[in-house]
């Protein structure tokens, strides 16, 4: 049997928790302790004894497969909390604040959490006239620009499993429910890197959304611009597109520095 007790006194103790969580969020799927040995080289046990008490204290949970771990509630909400770090959102702010100036109407930021898209930031329109959707909603993913932006981001295998028992709520008389017509949306989406919401999850509400990638091109979080269709046409937010993923490289530029 090969010696792994030198690598394991090589990770001090209280780094082989952090290793392990870095690498969780590296890989971006489900994670085997098998894969971990491979990528940390500490010994099964300890691996193993790792993922139990991170699972325990709510950081890690258990896939359906019962082998391989995702990042738990207690992982996402640091995340989260990291993301929206002072130093962090000023400069995030900052973009928010001249796209919001540039283009007229609400921006927002959101992520992916597990039952739709939550709102971690957003710079209101000067309109009396606004839609009220403040950080910390949690949002639709089948109805939403930023929720089909990240639909878009599931393999298609997951995606068609995710609509075949998700509870597809129809939020307006306008929201797709049926699989089949989500899933041409979603393509649609994939190929256009954008997508909308005509209506679909508020009616009078129309929005868009970009992606904003790391740097191995997987989707971190979204920014949309939504607006009341009294003010607004979905065809003339589309104009804002341009500037829009400008606004999103800049983010992504901001949060991998």
């Amino acid at each position: 049997m090969p010696d792994t007790s030198s690598s394991e006194k090589a990770i001090p103790t209280n780094l082989r928790l952090l290793l392990l969580l870095e690498e969780i969020a590296r890989v971006g799927v489900p994670l085997t302790p098998t894969a971990a040995i491979e990528v940390l080289g500490l010994p099964k046990p300890t691996v193993h004894r790792l993922f139990h008490r991170l699972e325990e204290e709510g950081f890690l949970q258990r896939d359906v497969d019962g082998r391989s771990y995702s990042p738990g509630q207690r992982l996402r909400k640091l995340a989260g909390n990291v993301l929206s770090s002072t130093r962090l959102r000023t400069v995030r702010l900052a973009v928010l604040n001249a796209l919001t100036e540039d283009v007229g109407e609400t921006c927002n930021l959101a992520t992916p959490e597990r039952d739709g898209m939550i709102y971690i930031d957003r710079v209101d329109t000067k309109w009396p006239l606004r839609i009220q959707l403040p950080v910390g909603t949690t949002v639709p993913f089948h109805c939403t620009a930023s929720g089909k932006m990240y639909l878009s981001s599931l393999p298609p295998r997951n995606l068609s499993k995710y609509l075949s028992n998700a509870v597809l709520e129809p939020h307006t008389p306008d929201t797709l429910t049926d699989p089949e017509a989500i899933v041409q949306e979603i393509d649609k989406v994939r190929q256009n890197d954008f997508s909308t919401d005509n209506q679909e999850f508020m009616e009078g509400m129309v929005a868009i959304a970009v992606p904003i990638r790391d740097d191995l091109g997987r989707l971190m979080s979204t920014l949309s611009v939504h607006a009341p269709i009294q003010r607004i046409s979905l065809e003339e937010l589309k104009g804002h597109l341009d500037r829009l993923r400008a606004a999103a490289n800049d983010l992504a530029e901001m949060l991998l520095r």
